[in-house]
């Protein structure tokens, strides 16, 4: 049986999927309405400051399905 070389890289379709599914997630996360004193609002926000750091990990760059102002994210 050959053995492959494994890549070191996402491919740019692997990367593109990727990304969709990034962007997705982030919005699962930011849509539902809870108090920011509860523990699953709690949870989201650490899952959603992960999600973001392997995203900027991986493409080197700040999530593009995020828009930033200078008081916060922006709604698309």
């Amino acid at each position: 049986m050959a053995r492959t070389k494994l890549s070191k890289q996402l491919s740019k379709a692997e990367l593109d999927r990727f990304l969709l599914a990034a962007e997705a997630l982030h919005k699962s996360i930011v849509q539902p309405l809870l108090s920011p004193s509860s523990e699953h609002y709690r949870t989201l926000q650490r899952t959603h400051e992960a999600l973001l750091k392997t995203v900027k990990d991986i493409t080197g760059k700040d999530a593009t399905f995020i828009q930033w102002n200078t008081t916060g994210p922006v709604s698309a």
